[in-house]
């Protein structure tokens, strides 16, 4: 071989080398610019995602301040039910001892009565006043007492 043929092959070898450079260097240019071009299309997603996320968390904001509302007024009304049935259980106490010592009082009162029987009926044949009234409430009793019947 001559040198002619040497100095052929060593060009043909550097410019096989600076070709297939130059093919690695724009594949790389072009494989850039496709991750570019994907990680700017997923950042638009994730930014209009991220505008229907902030949505979706108002909307969770919201619903969780009606249900706090909600928690809040069904305790309002817990203590008010609570406060109801306090009071009506202090009444129907009250009643029950209005009752009581109405009853008793009646009872008394057919003890003094010549006219009434031990077995509550009365000699003359006519009812018991206490048979007739034992359904009456405390509201529609009278209030005055016989200062004897005691």
């Amino acid at each position: 071989m001559d040198s002619n043929s040497v100095l052929w092959i060593v060009i043909a070898a550097v410019v096989a080398i600076a070709v297939i450079a130059v093919v690695v260097f724009f594949t790389r240019k072009a494989g850039n610019r496709r991750k570019q071009q994907q990680a700017d299309q997923l950042r638009a997603e994730v930014e209009h995602d991220s505008a229907r996320v902030n949505r979706q968390a108002s909307l969770v904001e919201e619903a969780e301040a009606k249900a706090r509302a909600a928690q809040a007024e069904a305790e309002a009304k817990a203590a008010e039910a609570s406060r109801l049935a306090d009071t009506a259980s202090t009444r129907r106490d009250a009643l029950s001892s209005s009752q009581d010592e109405l009853a008793t009082r009646r009872a008394h009162a057919d003890k003094l009565d010549p006219r009434v029987k031990s077995d509550g009926t009365r000699k003359d044949g006519g009812t018991d006043r206490t048979a007739e009234t034992a359904g009456d409430s405390a509201v529609d009793a009278p209030t005055h007492r016989d200062s004897t019947a005691r």
